[in-house]
């Protein structure tokens, strides 16, 4: 692989942790709204408790489908609905969005080749998915902040929307 999955302590709460691509930000992606190259690494939450295969495979995938298509993921950018996340998962998609969870200096840093930007990957429901298609991932992200819900639950319901 052209990256690798590092997993580490310091989730979002004590109960979780990080995955990450490391090495991902060496290839240079365009993207297809600003036309910019874009750097970036992919981070997902996790309840300390899931299998870390479970989330490794997704991040390789999501990493090998941004290099293959030469894009990077953008705020907004659902990928999915398919097969559950995790098996029992009601959580069929992945929403791309900004590391909230930590301190805003985590989202962008400087990189030796550029600024390196992370895309938080978030499971969400085929209705979650198909309310960001229909209504915009902003009003999705309002009803984040309302609702609340614990995102680095991998089994977690879906929102009401």
């Amino acid at each position: 692989m052209p990256f690798q999955i590092v997993r580490f302590s310091g989730g979002s709460d004590a109960d979780s942790v990080g995955y990450a691509t490391l090495g991902l930000s060496r290839h240079p992606l365009l993207s297809s709204t600003s036309g910019r190259t874009i750097r970036q690494e992919l981070l997902m939450l996790a309840a300390e408790s899931v299998a870390p295969d479970q989330v490794a495979s997704l991040l390789l995938q999501v990493g090998s489908m941004a290099l293959a298509g030469h894009r990077p993921l953008l705020r907004g950018d659902v990928i999915g609905p398919a097969d559950s996340i995790v098996p029992t998962s009601h959580l069929t998609a992945l929403y791309v969005t900004m590391p909230v969870y930590f301190p805003d200096e985590f989202a962008t840093f400087a990189g030796t080749d550029g600024d390196v930007v992370v895309a938080w990957l978030v499971p969400i429901t085929t209705g979650e998915a198909d309310f960001i298609a229909s209504r915009g991932w902003d009003v999705f992200e309002d009803r984040l902040a309302e609702q609340d819900p614990h995102l680095v639950d991998l089994h977690r319901s879906g929102m009401k929307l």
